[in-house]
């Protein structure tokens, strides 16, 4: 089950449309309180920022036509660019049936990344 989100972070609107995206993979699982994101192997494809900005990390090719056809960006957090990551524009994150095929080809890619160890502490 989804993790809620603490009062006065994630705009409540931004976090509905994540969640409806989110739910077009069933294979996928929806992470975090204050940041909600998603990953696999340990490696996190998506997240919805403090701000309601949807970032989804993909591939070189797929990157760079995704910033061409949506007029783009490169995810920017804490200072520095984040070069894996476009921001998606509002726009597009209310279209979740369009968005879902990025968000597909992003879980397809962080997939095939090289997994990360986890921290989980043995019970």
């Amino acid at each position: 089950m989804a993790k809620k989100t603490a009062a006065g972070t994630t705009p409540a609107d931004k976090l509905a449309l994540y969640e409806k995206l989110v739910a077009t993979n069933p294979k996928v699982e929806r992470k975090g309180a204050a940041v909600p994101y998603t990953s696999v192997n340990g490696n996190m494809f998506s997240y919805l920022s403090k701000e309601g900005k949807l970032e989804l990390r993909l591939p070189a090719e797929e990157r760079e036509a995704f910033l061409k056809k949506y007029k783009a960006k490169l995810c920017e957090a804490y200072g520095k660019v984040q070069p894996e990551y476009v921001e998606v524009p509002d726009s597009l994150l209310a279209s979740t049936r369009e968005l879902a095929k990025f968000f597909q080809r992003s879980y397809e890619y962080a997939g095939s990344l090289k997994p990360k160890a986890t921290t989980r502490k043995k019970s």
